[in-house]
Order: C-alpha cells, then structure tokens, then sequence
C-alpha cells in the first residue's frame, strides 16, 4: 500500500522539485545545456549541441562593448567561464556566480601590470582546483547571471532598452529562475561579443 503510494507521488514530487530548483533537468541524451550570451545582441541562448532549447533577452555591462579588464569598468567579461556557486537570497533574486578571472584574464592583466605574480598564481591554482578565484584583485569579481531583485514598471522598461549592470547578466526575476533548471554547478558559460 504504502509503495502505491510512493509510485502515485513520485511524478508530483519530481515536479515540485524541478519548479522548486532543487532538481536539475538534464536532457535525455545526458549531454549538458550551454550557456551562451551575445552580448551586442542582448540574448542569452541555453543550447544543447547544436540545438538552442531557449532564448532570453538579457542585460549586460553598462561599459559597453569590449572585454572587461578592471575593476569597475561596468563591462561584462567575454570568454569561457563557469558556473560556481547559487545565492537564491541576493538583493538580485537569484545569483549564479560565475568563475571570473579566468586563465585569460589573469594573464592580460599580469601583462597588463595590473595583477602581481602572487595574484595571477592564485587565480590560476583557484581554477585549477576547481574554487572560486580571488574576488578582491584588480580585475574584480562577483560577476555572474541574475536577476532584478524588486521588480516594478520602471526597472522593466531600463531591462528591456538597456544594459545596466555593473557587469553581469541580468534576466528578470522568472527567467532567471527559469534558467536556474537548466544549471548546475560547472554548467559552461560562454560570453561572446
């Protein structure tokens, strides 16, 4: 009886949980969804292979186009990165903490002479071993996909016409918890111009 039960529940509680974020969707196939933003186009595509399953209007750095290479230029970096950590209680909704600086940051602002040796060192050991590089350099941090926090009419509209962030990807409070089925920790995160 009580395993009757168990089977009759089982499809409600899966999506409880999938509505909930607690469980990740993954394709059938196994293969796992990429993120993809354009950055000149305001999108960010989920893709599976060759296949884009979504597609959403994003805002990006206020800075402008072009590669993010300080701390508070406003630019949204371009390149690979991945996703690291989730704070579902940030002021922005939802927060997906991308792993910026990567290798290729780090080593154009060692070049660049913005970051020390020691700097560049920690961040590529950080990547390395799979952590969260240092926040605190040069090249900033805390740059990852998230939402608008408190919506209301006026920050719909600059969502829509306009790239406000200091640097990350902004959706709106539903599509990034939308998005957020189709992420885990590593999910690939690739930013293009």
């Amino acid at each position: 009886m009580a395993s009757g039960m168990l089977y009759r529940l089982l499809p409600v509680l899966i999506l409880a949980l999938l509505q909930a974020g607690l469980c990740q969707a993954t394709p059938s196939d196994g293969a796992p969804y990429v993120i993809e933003v354009i950055k000149s186009q305001k999108k960010l595509l989920v893709r599976h292979g060759d296949r884009v399953e979504k597609v959403f209007q994003a805002a990006v750095g206020k800075g402008g186009p072009g590669d993010k290479l300080r701390r508070g230029d406003h630019k949204t970096p371009v390149g690979t990165y991945r996703i690291v950590g989730f704070n579902p209680n940030s002021r922005y909704s939802l927060f997906m903490q991308l792993n910026y600086p990567n290798i290729k940051d780090a080593f154009f602002g060692l070049k660049g002479g913005l970051i020390s040796r020691e700097q560049f060192d920690a961040i590529v050991r950080a990547l390395k071993e799979g952590r969260l590089p240092p926040q605190d350099t040069p090249l900033g941090g805390a740059i990852g996909i998230h939402g608008l926090g408190e919506e209301n009419g006026k920050k719909l509209v600059i969502h829509r016409n306009y790239n406000w962030t200091e640097g990350c990807i902004a959706l709106t409070n539903a599509e990034v918890r939308e998005l957020r089925r189709y992420i885990t920790i590593g999910t690939k995160v690739v930013i293009r111009e």
